[in-house]
């Protein structure tokens, strides 16, 4: 096993203006899984495919354990990628294929069949082994990607956007296989996805990337309950963060006809600002007698939770189209009628976050 390190690693696209990844430092502890999520074009698979020897790193360094491999050939930096498409080979089975790296590097066939056999156990693909890839599943597939990965017990394993091929169900007993396993291998795990509910659940740490510039790098708690930004705010967390603008008044700030109370200490960071970003997520909204107004506009009952999504009240109708929308969760059993006005409130102060909107930086 091996840790890996980022050190100021930059990749700048033949004619592009900007970086795809601008002065990346990011150390990665040896047996952690850590995840790189972000929206398309952040930079997520860039980074991945740096390290993986497939994109040129124009500047900076990165390191697998103690070696520089930043301009070592893929082929010499003892690491498996698993591919978004699989990239099986479609003439060979299932057995062939997860073997096939051994065969090139000259293990015995003996070493080789015993390697396969073992990781064939591990992924519930024993049966499969005599067939071919377009015989199998989706989720079968990309077990045999994985397999092909395990069987070189590499340094490290890369993965890129793995499971976005795959339907929704799948996908979920998929995620919790693939975080198993790689607890159970303890082998260094680079993973990219732009779904963070996948961050969220699989990663020990997620790095939150946008337009090629680490945001955060934290456990996936710690990104939910201290957002360093409005952009990891946003990002992380389904539904999102509602991030309500509102003007700095004496002893909070003004949202719609109502003060959310803000200590005075943080109010004091925001000097020459006049208006401020309060962000509150939707299950520390509790309805009560005062607070934000809200129109209901939409009311979502799924059983266990219930969330209404609606705009500040008294808004024109023109401007409604437009408004920011507000998500709450309220109790499922006795939800808001959809057109009625309700208040909303913070559960608990500590929940509330308050953002400077000229810097973007949480405050509080």
């Amino acid at each position: 096993m091996a840790t890996v390190s980022y050190k100021d690693a930059c990749r700048v696209y033949p004619g592009a203006d900007h970086p795809a990844v601008n002065n990346l430092n990011l150390d990665i502890g040896d047996g952690e899984f850590m995840v790189l999520v972000g929206p398309s074009g952040c930079g997520k698979s860039t980074s991945l495919r740096m390290l993986a020897g497939l994109e040129e790193v124009n500047s900076g360094q990165i390191m697998i354990g103690e070696r520089d491999v930043t301009d070592l050939p893929p082929k010499d930096r003892d690491i498996a990628m698993v591919f978004q498409n699989y990239a099986l080979y479609p003439h060979m089975t299932v057995a062939d294929n997860m073997g096939f790296a051994l065969k090139m590097a000259g293990v015995p066939k003996a070493d080789r069949d015993k390697r396969v056999q073992e990781a064939a156990k591990l992924l519930g693909l024993e049966e499969f082994l005599s067939r071919k890839p377009k015989a199998l599943s989706g989720g079968q597939r990309q077990r045999v990607a994985m397999g092909r990965a395990i069987v070189r017990q590499p340094q490290v394993f890369l993965m890129d956007e793995p499971l976005s091929n795959l339907d929704a169900k799948l996908r979920v007993s998929t995620r919790t296989q693939i975080a198993a396993l790689q607890t159970r291998l303890g082998v260094t795990t680079v993973y990219v996805t732009h779904d963070q509910v996948e961050a969220m659940t699989m990663g020990d740490r997620v790095a939150v990337m946008k337009d090629g510039i680490l945001q955060q790098v934290d456990s996936p708690l710690t990104l939910y309950d201290a957002p360093d930004n409005l952009f990891v705010a946003g990002f992380i967390g389904s539904p999102a963060m509602n991030l309500m603008t509102g003007s700095i008044v004496d002893g909070g700030v003004k949202i719609g006809d109502y003060t959310m109370p803000v200590a005075r200490d943080v109010l004091a960071k925001a000097e020459g600002e006049d208006q401020l970003i309060v962000g509150i997520r939707p299950e520390n909204f509790v309805v009560a007698e005062q607070g934000i107004s809200l129109d209901v506009d939409v009311v979502e009952e799924l059983g266990a939770d219930g969330y209404i999504y609606g705009s500040l009240a008294g808004l024109p109708a023109d401007e409604k189209l437009t408004a920011q929308q507000i998500v709450a969760r309220v109790s499922a059993r006795k939800p808001p009628q959809r057109g009625s006005v309700v208040r909303l409130n913070a559960a608990d102060p500590s929940s509330v976050h308050i953002f400077s909107k000229k810097t973007e930086l949480r405050i509080s």
